[in-house]
């Protein structure tokens, strides 16, 4: 997958969790890629915040050190 699709399709996903009540945002955004995108979605996603992150949202960042 692109960069900048996984970016966005992470991004879009910290959205929507922000929006839902409590503090836990980035521990459901963690919860939800691991059960719905497949283990290479996630390497990729783990070595693009490792390269510094581009264009993730702080909740997608935070998200990953859960995962």
């Amino acid at each position: 997958m692109s960069p900048e699709k996984m970016v966005h399709m992470a991004n879009q996903i910290a959205t929507f969790f922000k929006t839902q009540p409590g503090e836990d945002a980035a521990e459901k955004v963690a919860a939800h890629i691991r059960d719905f995108w497949e283990p290479r979605m996630r390497e990729q996603l783990l070595a693009h915040v490792a390269a510094g992150g581009a264009g993730l949202d702080a909740v997608v960042v935070a998200s990953t050190r859960k995962l």
